[in-house]
């Protein structure tokens, strides 16, 4: 099967560090021009360029914002030690949902390489961490959350969730947010606003105002309009648990 279009272009920097070499042959063997144009564009992906050079910018760092998500997707899967097919049903209606059904089927495909191999999970997201900015990286482990939430958090998932959240740098209140999401409780719209529910009126209203600066899908845009547009389900999360609390409260 081709490397179809959600995929192509330069890979960036995934192609380098632990990312590349656990891809292996597949990659090599269907991206061997992608190689030569990662190599040739190390150095002129800045933002001052031309339009080309930032489209290739761009280019490069959605397709390894994917590559990050597809290895450390393998690594939630596989979490119990074994693969289920609802598990891989879930992520297959996920990559569909999300990008489409032939990314869906290219996803997989490269998934059942991943699966196979055992990877340093600190080394990738140490590279993860060492190249996509926060904002990027919030969006990825949301995507990893809604990934393990298809078929229900479990707490070896949660634990492994946390676990890559430190990892990658996140700030233990924006991990919790997330997961709280997709984990209802009593107090959830106050964890989704990193708050607690003793917080004051002035405390909620700056939080969700801080909340949405740091989540506006305007962050990522330069992953792409699919990025972009699941970076709202957060950004809506956000704005119906502070309605929530102002209805709560009478603010």
């Amino acid at each position: 099967m081709a490397i179809g279009k959600w995929i192509a272009g330069a890979l960036g920097w995934a192609m380098f560090g632990p990312l590349g070499g656990i891809l292996g042959y597949y990659l090599a063997a269907k991206l061997e021009r992608v190689a030569e144009l990662s190599a040739e564009n190390q150095g002129r992906q800045t933002w001052g360029g031309s339009p080309q050079d930032e489209r290739t910018w761009n280019q490069g760092q959605r397709n390894s914002f994917l590559i990050s998500l597809l290895a450390l997707s393998a690594a939630v899967i596989k979490a119990d030690g074994k693969v289920s097919s609802a598990e891989r049903a879930s992520f297959r209606e996920f990559f569909a949902a999300n990008f489409g059904a032939q990314a869906a089927a290219e996803a997989e495909e490269i998934l059942d390489e991943l699966l196979k191999k055992d990877f340093n999970l600190y080394e990738v997201c140490s590279q993860i961490r060492s190249c996509m900015d926060y904002s990027q990286r919030l969006q990825l482990y949301h995507y990893l959350v809604s990934l393990g939430a298809c078929d229900g958090l479990v707490q070896r998932e949660v634990d492994l969730l946390e676990t890559i959240a430190n990892y990658i740098g996140l700030s233990k209140s924006d991990s919790d947010s997330i997961i709280a999401q997709f984990r209802p409780s009593n107090d959830g719209n106050y964890r989704i606003l990193g708050i607690d529910p003793s917080a004051t009126d002035e405390e909620v209203k700056k939080a969700y105002r801080r909340m949405a600066v740091k989540y506006h899908p305007d962050k990522v845009a330069t992953l792409g309009e699919d990025v972009q547009k699941a970076a709202e389900e957060k950004f809506k999360a956000i704005s119906q648990a502070y309605e929530a609390i102002c209805r709560e409260r009478g603010i």
